[in-house]
């Protein structure tokens, strides 16, 4: 299970520029296979953000993580902070793994909107920006093999969503004939990921930088 130890969190951790300030702000790696929540779900045995550090009461997740997504996510204790960061103009940034060798027609579709469901209802996505990557971006392993690559080529690309319906991405790549194998959020307005790895926690001054727009 990843962990990050107290050593790590003191050389992570941002000092506070608010003292006064009676709330407590984190950034996470959250890895594969955790729930984007502290309280589990009847009759399901999940890993839980609780297990990465002691966070204070109140502790809430701004937005979530698929079970099978990681990356960046964004902790409070302020819930009026957690609502701001939540705003549709703040950019959400993946990095995607696809099937398949992704072509120019679909990048287009995808910047331009493709038709998904949302709850048994046709959706129309927003226009996003969408861009291939130039090979595989430097990030940790998954812990869990994604697939053995006889099976054919993949590729990695770069989606900034201003929306977040229910496994939007994935919906959308699966549209345009490209399902997602592994998806990686990077950065949440002008928040990054940087060098963290999975099970990291960084304490924050605020979320200043996320709500620039």
């Amino acid at each position: 299970m990843p962990s990050t130890n107290q050593t790590n969190l003191t050389e992570l951790a941002e000092p506070s520029l608010d003292h006064q300030s009676p709330h407590q702000h984190f950034k996470i790696f959250k890895p594969y296979g955790f729930l984007s929540q502290f309280v589990p779900e009847s009759r399901k045995k999940k890993h839980l953000l609780g297990e990465l550090f002691n966070f204070p009461d109140k502790t809430m997740a701004i937005g979530r993580l698929d079970h099978d997504s990681e990356g960046l996510l964004l902790l409070t204790t302020d819930g009026m902070m957690s609502y701001k960061v939540r705003d549709k103009g703040i950019e959400k940034e993946y990095y995607v793994q696809v099937d398949g060798v992704i072509t120019a027609t679909a990048m287009s579709q995808l910047q331009n909107g493709v038709e998904i469901g949302i709850n048994g209802t046709k959706y129309l996505t927003l226009p996003c920006k969408s861009f291939k990557l130039d090979g595989e971006p430097q990030l940790p392993a998954r812990g869990r093999k994604i697939r053995d690559p006889k099976h054919g080529p993949t590729s990695w690309i770069s989606i900034t969503l201003c929306e977040g319906k229910n496994r939007q991405i994935r919906k959308m790549t699966a549209a345009v004939g490209f399902p997602t194998l592994r998806l990686v959020r990077v950065r949440i307005g002008d928040i990054n990921i940087d060098s963290l790895i999975a099970g990291d926690v960084v304490t924050l001054a605020n979320f200043d930088a996320a709500l620039n727009r």
